[in-house]
């Protein structure tokens, strides 16, 4: 399953003093479709030894919503592994259908039994193929 999808609406307590979603809310938005993409296809025995810690976010900020309105989110691997490393794609869509938000993201994976970086594994990615094109 290279492509995963959530919903998210706005909700009071995501909105700032501007009228619309914070921008910590959509941090946390990009960790929460991340860690449901994880958790909906890697292999059980993965999700038991291995977790994702995030090293870098490039969020672009196109538009915003505001209380009550919802954004679809789409998430992807763009490209295969490096060492440790693992980018993913987010990218969240209005009800127009417009990317407002779009998000780079690296994340490092750790072996939980030893708290180290581990190599990201050819088994490890086979959920999450085949790689995305970046549109």
């Amino acid at each position: 399953m290279n492509r995963f999808f959530l919903t998210f609406t706005a909700e009071p307590q995501h909105i700032d003093e501007l009228g619309h979603v914070n921008n910590a809310v959509w941090v946390d938005w990009i960790q929460q479709i991340a860690t449901a993409h994880w958790s909906a296809v890697a292999a059980p025995e993965h999700q038991a030894a291995y977790i994702w810690v995030v090293t870098r976010h490039e969020i672009d900020y196109r538009g915003n919503i505001g209380l009550g309105e919802s954004v679809t989110a789409e998430t992807f691997i763009p490209t295969g592994p490096s060492g440790a490393r693992f980018d993913r794609r987010v990218d969240f869509r209005n009800a127009a259908g417009q990317v407002i938000v779009s998000a780079r993201t690296t994340w490092a994976m750790i072996d939980k039994a030893s708290g180290r970086l581990s190599r990201v594994r050819d088994e490890v990615t086979a959920p999450f193929r085949p790689f995305g094109d970046e549109a």
